[in-house]
């Protein structure tokens, strides 16, 4: 029988070098069999709060499905995706959840079948078709892998997989060698069946115009695989990058949000590298190499750390751009892996004060730490003081309408105040709140119904006059919807003043399309 872990003993009491000596034993495998909050929602037409990321929403709304968020034909396109798995057939998780160029990254992969193949894609435009294969696919004998643990005391599913295949990255002077970006492992089991595994590739040394920061913690949080996460009925207060994602063909929710932006800014050439969450966290000094930051799509959990670097780099001159809502809104803690010791393996959110053990700390700066909203009292940072405005509901489906037509955002969109940008408000929508920095102004100001009143959700702009910097915020997820190609359930949602003021706002973050690099490394 495995032996009872207490993962607050474990993550408060133990140094990291105790814990792959304290944590033994593995428990029977834990399966999801619940809906995932975006099926819930999609199947109800309403938002029940103990799913919700902060209070109840929107009633009678229709969100699109999971399927329809990554059924396009552009989506498999870029996948070279024909025949998915949906039954565990074959499924993985890297070993981290970026590497800088040159340096390699582990492979898990799980399959009942005798082989299979596996093979890096980057995604991007490469001419519309969406991606582009960085090596030949590679035969593997297949394994299956041991159950996950789980941890109990925290609701943590972990899997501590064995025999990767290590996947090493080029960094050689020619820039299409690896080139920073968001890559897929794909994995192709002998039956056909195929799953996928995300990593980011990184480019530290260089100074590239817009770092594009994937969410992956927010992926994580809602990621079911094994039956826990950071929403299921009972809910886990941790969870771990060491498992595959159940959602998007092993993408989790990179296909509903980040793919838009990065089709749209690597078909007009823009320089851009990539980076995560854990990155920002990690080494965030390197925001103040670039011009711009763009925070993409769903970027709900942030730690104190990263807030305090993307502060920083705003307060040092680096623009920022939040394509996206509900951003920053939980503040998490990371931890090392129990099972394996590497750093920053492991999300902690508790989401009340009383369980958190940090909650409890005579220290101040431990204190705030406390995994529960960054706009709560023990934190004391709503997000409005960075973002210039914060998340106040979902599940929300409209129309966008423009207040400031005469602005630069829209210079040459071709709008008028008061038209309507079909389709792109939603899911989830930011207003302008109380602590919104000086100066801060509406771009767009579009209604939506909430329980009978009329509630309105925002897109702003300010300047931060100490540095110069400018900060934007679109207010709503499904701006990057217009922004792409790629149709949703079957719907376009194509815009082309989103795209005129997305241009727009990146000129004015001194990025511009037809870059150079771009047109080497692609």
């Amino acid at each position: 029988m495995p032996r009872p872990i207490d993962l607050v003993d474990v993550f408060f009491l133990r140094k990291e070098a105790r814990i792959a000596r304290e944590i033994q034993g593995r428990p029977s495998p834990v399966r999801s069999t619940g809906l995932s909050r975006r099926e819930l929602l999609a199947g109800m037409g309403i938002a029940a709060c103990g799913f919700a990321s902060g209070c109840v929403g929107a009633q009678n709304v229709h969100v699109p499905s999971a399927a329809d968020m990554t059924g396009g034909l552009q989506v498999a396109q870029a996948l070279q995706l024909t025949n998915p798995a949906t039954n565990h057939e074959i499924e993985g998780y890297a070993s981290a959840t970026s590497i800088n160029r040159g340096e390699s990254i582990k492979l898990y992969v799980n399959t009942s079948e005798p082989t299979y193949t596996i093979e890096a894609l980057r995604l991007g435009w490469y001419g519309g078709v969406g991606s582009r294969s960085m090596m030949q696919p590679v035969l593997r004998t297949g394994e299956q892998q041991p159950p996950p643990n789980f941890y109990s005391g925290m609701g943590l599913i972990e899997c501590d997989w064995q025999n990767p295949y290590v996947l090493t990255t080029g960094n050689s002077m020619n820039p299409a060698d690896w080139p920073s970006g968001i890559y897929v492992a794909k994995l192709t089991a002998a039956s056909g069946k195929q799953s996928y595994i995300p990593f980011v590739v990184r480019d530290d040394s260089r100074s590239s115009d817009i770092l594009f920061q994937s969410s992956v913690n927010t992926f994580q949080a809602y990621n079911e695989w094994g039956g826990w996460s950071l929403y299921t009925d009972p809910r886990a207060q941790a969870v771990s990058f060491n498992r595959p994602y159940d959602a998007g063909y092993g993408t989790g929710d990179l296909l509903n949000w980040e793919l838009h932006m990065l089709r749209f800014l690597e078909s007009r050439g823009y320089d851009v590298t990539y980076t995560t969450n854990v990155d920002t966290h990690a080494q965030g000094e390197l925001l103040t190499l670039h011009k711009a930051f763009l925070s993409v799509g769903h970027d709900e959990y942030w730690t104190w750390e990263m807030r305090d670097r993307v502060e920083e780099a705003r307060n040092r001159g680096v623009n920022l751009g939040f394509f996206a809502s509900n951003v920053s809104y939980w503040q998490i803690r990371f931890a090392p892996s129990p099972a394996t010791g590497d750093k920053h393996r492991i999300i902690v959110c508790y989401k009340k004060e009383s369980p958190d053990p940090a909650s409890h700390s005579s220290n101040d700066k431990t204190r705030q730490r406390t995994t529960v909203r960054f706009r709560s009292h023990i934190v004391g940072r709503p997000e409005d003081m960075l973002i210039g405005q914060m998340w106040e509901t979902w599940p929300v489906q409209g129309d966008m309408i423009v207040t400031d037509a005469n602005g630069w955002v829209f210079d040459g969109a071709g709008v008028k105040k008061g038209d309507h940008l079909p389709g792109l408000l939603g899911y989830e929508v930011d207003r302008i709140w109380t602590h919104s920095p000086a100066g801060v102004y509406r771009i767009a100001r579009s209604p939506y119904q909430y329980h009978g009143e009329t509630r309105y959700s925002d897109m702003t702009v300010y300047h931060y006059a100490r540095s110069a910097a400018t900060v934007v915020a679109t207010g709503t997820m499904q701006w990057n919807w217009g922004l792409s190609d790629v149709a949703i359930g079957g719907q376009p949602y194509t815009s082309e003043p989103a795209q005129r003021a997305t241009k727009n706002i990146l000129e004015r973050f001194n990025a511009l399309p037809n870059s150079p690099i771009a047109a080497v490394s692609r």
